[in-house]
């Protein structure tokens, strides 16, 4: 009688108990597209997928208790510009400008080029593939004045390009105007105007022709639709490969 007592109180007690959660899983990382480490964390108590960054630049992708990791890897996909705006932004904060002198690389027209100091009759010059740039004395930094070239570089070639094309495939431009966006590499306007990113000019030739082809398009569709996508593989079959590139570049073009 005093064990199914004990048996009975027992049984009392159990139900007051918390349930027991699931065993946390541990970090696991993932190397996915850009380069990015991606920190994947079951947590019991979590409601919802979550993606953050962390302290060192780190993607973490924390899945709730009934989530899966496929699900969460899509949630990852479609999450994907927020989380490269978000190391963009990390990326100014945390790195050290590092100065760009005689030696430094960076990408022009698709290809990585190498920056030379060289003396010259008065002063110096910088050069770089085919281009020379005069300066009066030597600096610490090159890059404004490097980037500075290559700015009014594309501020010449890019509407003389967009033009041609605007001519070749029929289509109306009332304006074209160079800038430096910060997201976006490209914009059309319901009045005709095309504005492009300057730095397409370290892109390669064919990836510019597309980006200017994507906005050209948008005159005689303006949104994203079958229809729209349909224009642009005709006036640009192999745009995915285009696509691609700047989807894999966007970080050092912009870094």
């Amino acid at each position: 009688m005093l064990q199914l007592s004990l048996d009975f109180l027992g049984q009392q007690i159990d139900r007051f108990k918390p349930a027991r959660l699931p065993r946390t899983r541990i970090d696991r990382p993932l190397v996915w597209k850009h380069g990015i480490t991606v920190h994947i964390v079951f947590r019991p108590r979590a409601r919802r997928y979550l993606l953050g960054l962390r302290p060192d630049g780190a993607a973490r992708l924390v899945i709730p208790r009934r989530g899966t990791e496929a699900e969460g890897i899509r949630f990852l996909e479609r999450s994907e510009a927020w989380l490269l705006k978000r190391l963009a932004q990390w990326r100014s904060r945390s790195e050290i400008r590092q100065p760009w002198v005689e030696g430094v690389r960076f990408l022009f027209r698709g290809e990585e080029t190498v920056l030379r100091v060289e003396t010259a009759d008065i002063g110096l010059r910088l050069c770089f593939s085919d281009q020379s740039i005069p300066v009066p004395h030597a600096l610490p930094d090159y890059r404004d004045v490097v980037l500075g070239h290559l700015r009014r570089m594309a501020e010449c070639e890019l509407p003389v390009r967009t033009r041609e094309l605007a001519l070749f495939h029929g289509i109306t431009v009332h304006r074209v105007t160079v800038r430096a966006q910060k997201t976006r590499w490209g914009s059309c306007s319901a009045r005709g105007t095309i504005s492009l990113n300057w730095r397409l000019i370290q892109a390669p030739p064919n990836v510019a022709d597309y980006l200017i082809i994507h906005e050209l398009m948008h005159r005689r569709e303006m949104n994203h639709s079958a229809r729209y996508w349909k224009l642009v593989a005709q006036a640009f079959p192999d745009y995915r490969s285009a696509e691609q590139w700047l989807k894999k570049s966007r970080i050092e073009l912009r870094a």
